[in-house]
């Protein structure tokens, strides 16, 4: 199974090389101390050879005798581990320790008179692993009898050392395995923190809490953070263009359709009221569109590094204007005067302006605008919405402009919600009219306390 996770990832592989590292560093110590042990043993191999040859003698008949055996009490003790053989080269005079018995060693080939010993792996009367030394010399002037000595020692104690070591050896690095991966685990989690940091960031500049990610003293994550904003200056230079054109798109086409509303009025004062009703809907058609294309332009999303929005002063605003332009129902606004929520303002305006207008062309005489935590919701005593509208209002793809009754203020707005992954709920109000909730929590600010 593939994990996705960068922590997981990076800490299995340390874990991973920790134990690969600490095996390896396991092998190798218990190789290095079978070695020392056998460097010990050959050590005292030479010193029992050394000693065996000081105590050989030919006596007059020519036979070959040990004066004095060495005095380690183990050769004299039967399958000891500890063993020496001394005999002539032609194989006829031939001692041996008494820890053999009746056994003997086999020499190993090939034997040259020398000071030096030769060490060799040898398989004892017993079938069990030994080390031996041996040293060939000559006895006896010019008629010179060669002579072998060796000494063997057995290899089992050997590995019951290194098998010991062994055990210790995994315990002590187990430890320091559990050590290392802790500390692991530490560095991972310290060097993927700015990461961590910069994901915040992103997450605070699509938020709008902020414009540009701040420079880091890392020069392996500083050229993410340039690309980043490199991206960021070059998204908000296309946005400004496309506002642009869409604005300079909207008022060349100011024109044409006040030449045309124009032409309709002298149709219709020369009677044409036909051909002017028709110019009449083709230019509203047209301005509808205009209208609703230039608030999709001006749409800003989440407030760019901007302070957040005061609802109370926009609500309040949006009251008076629709108050002085003839409205007679009455405001009933329940908003805490500390609440902003990080949305532009002129995108506040545009979703509120044409919720709350939209409540005063249908209301009777009351209209409630309450708002928490960046939840919004606009309401009125009127009839409602006309019966089957909701349902197309939910439809994927449903124009709310089509419905002869929401009009295009609230398709204005569902563009704008649209920009802030928001949305709009429609449900019949206390107040026996139409109730619009929007949900914009996700760029909320609670009202500081005191």
């Amino acid at each position: 199974m593939r994990t996705r996770s960068l922590r997981l990832r990076l800490f299995l592989f340390g874990a991973a090389a920790i134990a690969g590292a600490l095996a390896l560093a396991g092998f190798v110590l218990v190789l290095l101390f079978e070695h020392h042990v056998e460097r010990t043993m050959d050590d005292d191999i030479e010193t029992y050879v050394r000693q065996l040859v000081s105590d050989l003698a030919v006596d007059a008949d020519g036979r070959l005798r040990v004066i004095t055996a060495t005095p380690d009490p183990r050769f004299a003790r039967f399958r000891s581990g500890f063993y020496w053989q001394v005999a002539s080269d032609d194989g006829r005079d031939v001692e041996r320790s008494a820890s053999l018995g009746e056994e003997a060693l086999e020499f190993p080939a090939g034997c040259a008179a020398t000071d030096r010993v030769y060490y060799h792996r040898l398989r004892g009367p017993w079938g069990n692993a030994l080390l031996g030394g041996q040293r060939c010399i000559a006895l006896g002037g010019v008629s010179a009898l060669r002579i072998r000595v060796l000494v063997a020692l057995d290899l089992a104690g050997v590995v019951r050392a290194r098998d010991a070591f062994a055990t210790e050896l995994v315990a002590a690095l187990f430890l320091i395995a559990v050590g290392l991966t802790f500390a692991t685990w530490i560095q991972v989690g310290l060097g993927l923190a700015p990461l961590a940091g910069l994901g915040a960031a992103v997450g605070e500049i699509a938020k709008g809490r902020r414009r540009r990610l701040d420079a880091l003293a890392l020069p392996e994550v500083q050229p993410l953070i340039d690309e980043v904003n490199g991206l960021l200056d070059e998204r908000d230079k296309e946005i400004e263009r496309a506002r642009n054109r869409a604005a300079d798109l909207a008022h060349g086409l100011k024109t044409p359709l006040t030449a045309l509303a124009a032409d309709a009025r002298l149709l219709r004062e020369k009677g044409e009221t036909e051909i002017a009703r028709s110019l009449d809907r083709i230019g509203d058609a047209m301005h509808r569109h205009v209208a609703r294309e230039l608030a999709r332009a001006r749409s800003r999303g989440l407030a760019r590094g901007g302070a957040p929005t005061p609802v109370a002063e926009v609500v309040d605003a949006l009251a008076r204007t629709l108050a002085s332009a003839g409205t007679e129902a009455r405001f009933d606004m329940r908003i805490a005067p500390d609440l902003r929520v990080a949305v532009d303002r002129v995108d506040l305006m545009e979703i509120l302006g044409n919720l709350m207008e939209n409540a005063a062309r249908h209301a009777r005489a009351r209209i409630r605008v309450s708002a928490s935590a960046g939840r919004f919701v606009v309401e009125d005593d009127g009839p409602g919405l006309p019966e089957g509208s909701e349902a197309l209002i939910r439809r994927r793809g449903g124009r709310l402009d089509e419905t002869g009754g929401a009009g295009l203020g609230l398709a204005i707005v569902q563009d704008v919600l649209d920009a802030y992954g928001a949305d709009m709920r429609f449900s019949r109000s206390s107040l026996g009219g139409l109730r619009v909730e929007v949900d914009l929590s996700g760029a909320a600010e609670f009202p500081a306390a005191g």
